[in-house]
């Protein structure tokens, strides 16, 4: 089915946008991919380096230019769960590119921080801009000019959307993104929330929540509540990058190891010396960016890919905005139930149909481009499959079930959990800024309230401890932007306003900060755009001014203020931002960070 008319107008309006960036872009392509094998460019003292550690016969097959030669971009380490999988990654990759005729090398390492552990730390700060650094890494490991293509090793919050980055500006080769899949299921993410709370309220010990928070976060693999992670591993799945039906197999598993065997073999087969060229950059278009934005509103995806998306467009010369992706979501219906937006963890979320059931769904109404390239072929009819073992103890594709196991967690088109997606933009006499609804009751999604004015998510934490937050209010913690300190997660902040909120208090939040993928039933707008730091609106709100936050009608003001246009933003003292756990190597980032509605990095 055609896309629907609506989805084709808001695809056609960013092509149209897109146009002089994305003609050179391609331009740029070109002329990279009609040198041919990369290889033929080095002098003999080039390439000896780049094959000394080779066996003799892959030193002839690369001398020669008779084989394809992969390049693989780690984020491997073992302190991150969803990372320490690859470990056995390359070994097994390299022994699939052996038996297909090519050879595989690590082209380089990345780094992956994991938010989980830095949150509400210095470190946390950092986090934005790692997403950078990580493309910034993998294009040093491919700049040395000795791949036909590249396999992408990496899971969570700012790796995958650095690596995208690095894929599309390195868009004459071919990329697959191999996952590693979700951690088995713990302590179910409702009953972690709860002790939380209680923790927060001085009701349960620290060996109580550690107790908690162990059985949630056990092993290896991904957090299994629906974050930025795992919003991830979807988007790679419907924009095409990854094979179908592979983002959720769990690690260590048979299935698991068959589909990077079959992802190297795929990455292998669309170099351009083969019969099925796929250069990143051509495959990715317009189209792809699109399906990527209806995938994160169908599954009530995280805020953070408002900022990533949008970074990852740019890097192919496609220019997504926040409007963009506000009005995609009011055409695009909630058909996934995923904590926070429910009580099922990703494993329950993919038995019960997952990516390939939603994509089915919405090929249905032509509420996705179907005519796309992914990295397995043509057209998006393909990714409406789950993946099995097969016998031989290759991968083998079924179609998705015509009912959903559960559909408490996955629904039909026909019967959508809401009409819309979960995310809107809100536009006001406060700036621009953006609010997740998929997991806020419909009586929340107006406020309008007294603002309680904060510079750090430990002075509102503080508050709540002195008991201090009572009434309804919304609370500004402001100065959290990507100039101001990097624009960390405020991650702590959700168990305190969730505990008001149901205290029967009317609370929510107003940041230029982020908030994680895991927030949910607390209203709250976030990246709000201009930030503190540039003199933004929100630098000008006192206490006590009334707020009215309207996810309704996509609204964010200061109410009756006749001096409000006419104040100074304050300006507060940031230097306690500028030093410790590595800050002061970020300090040009800070300086040269771009606004949140353009990626808030420094490579746009």
């Amino acid at each position: 089915m055609a896309a629907d008319a609506r989805i084709a107008a808001i695809t056609a309006r960013i092509v149209e946008r897109s146009k002089p960036a994305r003609e050179a872009y391609l331009g740029r392509l070109k002329a990279a991919a009609s040198r041919g094998a990369h290889r033929g460019v080095l002098s003999c003292g080039n390439l000896a380096h780049g094959f000394a550690v080779c066996s003799p016969a892959e030193k002839e097959m690369l001398a020669a230019d008779r084989a394809p030669n992969l390049g693989i971009i780690t984020a491997y380490n073992d302190m991150l769960s969803a990372h320490q999988p690859y470990e056995t990654y390359p070994a097994l990759i390299r022994e699939a590119a052996r038996e297909a005729g090519g050879v595989a090398q690590v082209a380089g390492g990345v780094p992956a921080m994991c938010d989980g552990v830095t949150q509400g730390q210095p470190g946390m700060e950092l986090s934005l801009f790692s997403r950078d650094v990580i493309a910034m890494a993998a294009g040093i490991g491919l700049s040395h000019n000795m791949f036909d293509a590249a396999v992408y090793l990496g899971v969570c919050d700012k790796i995958v959307p650095g690596l995208a980055i690095a894929a599309l500006t390195f868009g004459h080769l071919p990329a697959v993104f191999i996952p590693a899949g979700p951690m088995t299921t713990g302590l179910p993410n409702d009953e972690k929330s709860r002790v939380r709370q209680l923790y927060a309220e001085g009701k349960a010990g620290r060996a109580e929540l550690l107790e908690a928070e162990s059985k949630s976060y056990h092993g290896p693999g991904t957090c299994t509540f629906y974050g930025t992670a795992n919003s991830n591993q979807m988007l790679m799945e419907i924009m095409g990058f990854h094979m179908p039906g592979s983002s959720f197999i769990n690690p260590g598993t048979p299935l698991r190891d068959a589909l990077t065997r079959e992802a190297t073999k795929r990455a292998l087969a669309i170099t351009a010396l083969g019969n099925e060229f796929t250069p990143a950059g051509e495959m990715i278009d317009e189209r792809s960016i699109v399906n990527g934005v209806i995938g994160l509103h169908t599954t009530g995806g995280s805020t953070n890919h408002t900022l990533h998306l949008v970074a990852i467009a740019r890097a192919a010369g496609i220019h997504l905005t926040w409007q963009d992706i506000s009005d995609l979501s009011d055409v695009i219906p909630l058909l996934a139930r995923v904590y926070p937006n429910g009580l099922a963890d990703v494993n329950h979320f993919n038995s019960a149909g997952g990516v390939g059931f939603l994509i089915r769904e919405l090929l249905k109404q032509g509420l996705l481009h179907d005519d796309v390239r992914t990295v397995f072929g043509h057209g998006l009819e393909a990714y409406t499959v789950e993946a099995r073992l097969g016998e031989n103890g290759g991968v083998i594709r079924m179609p998705v079930p015509e009912v959903s196991p559960d559909p408490k967690v996955v629904a039909t088109i026909d019967a959508p959990f809401q009409k819309t997606g979960g995310l809107k933009m809100l536009k006001g006499n406060l700036g621009t800024g953006v609010i997740k609804i998929s997991a806020v009751k419909a009586e929340r999604h107006v406020i309008e309230a007294p603002a309680k004015v904060f510079h750090t998510q430990q002075a509102l934490n503080d508050a709540f401890k002195a008991g201090e937050l009572t009434g309804d209010f919304v609370a500004v913690v402001r100065f959290q932007g990507p100039k101001a300190n990097g624009m960390p997660e405020l991650h702590k902040l959700t168990t305190v306003l969730g505990i008001l909120q149901d205290r029967g208090q009317r609370v929510a939040l107003l940041t230029d900060g982020r908030m994680s993928g895991a927030s949910g039933k607390v209203p709250a707008a976030i990246h709000v755009t201009p930030e503190a730091k540039d003199g933004g609106p929100i630098a000008k709100i006192r206490e006590g001014d009334i707020i009215r936050l309207d996810a309704v009608n996509g609204t964010l003001d200061v109410l009756a203020k006749d001096d409000y246009e006419a104040r100074t933003p304050i300006t507060i003292d940031l230097s306690d931002n500028d030093y410790g756990m590595g800050r002061e190597l970020f300090s040009i980032f800070r300086q040269m960070a771009g606004p949140a509605d353009h990626g808030a990095g420094v490579l746009a």
